[in-house]
């Protein structure tokens, strides 16, 4: 357990800087990628001419921005912290992480749907924090729980 704890956190700190802090050209482009697969995403679902750039227009008075902190990337490197730290074939890594990458970006479309949903139709800018913070941020984690579970009795060595 303490050797999964350890490489936990040197693969998150590892991804962390790698893939999200904007401290090299990869992550920055990589970022620049996930958002803007995540718009095209979004796109699919939102009403003509709601989505201009990265900004979701409500209505005319309030827009959510989408950032790099909304491109799902948080939730799906702290997944890949947890397969990469625990014991398991390579090949098998390799397969959940596509699993977990596919699964987290489309939960994360639904979730910024469903934030547009709460803020627009039940009950305005009110319900964003509710909407956002704690029911979107909640189905990310218990998606992420999901998966390591089943990765780990799954498990392949």
């Amino acid at each position: 357990m303490n050797r999964f704890v350890v490489l936990y956190f040197f693969f998150l700190v590892l991804l962390f800087v790698f893939l999200y802090a904007p401290t090299t050209e990869i992550s920055v482009k990589f970022n620049e990628i996930q958002t803007q697969f995540t718009l095209f995403l979004l796109e699919w679902f939102l009403q003509p001419q709601q989505l201009q750039g990265i900004d979701i227009w409500i209505n005319p008075q309030y827009k959510i921005v989408i950032t790099q902190a909304c491109n799902g990337m948080i939730p799906i490197l702290f997944l890949f912290a947890s397969i990469l730290a625990y014991p398991s074939a390579v090949s098998h890594k390799i397969i959940w992480m596509l699993i977990g990458y596919l699964s987290f970006t489309a939960v994360n479309v639904l979730r910024l749907l469903m934030v547009v949903y709460f803020v627009q139709r039940e009950g305005g800018r009110d319900n964003f924090y509710w909407a956002h913070d704690i029911l979107g941020n909640f189905l990310l984690m218990i998606l992420g729980l999901l998966l390591f579970f089943v990765f780990i009795k799954m498990r392949k060595v």
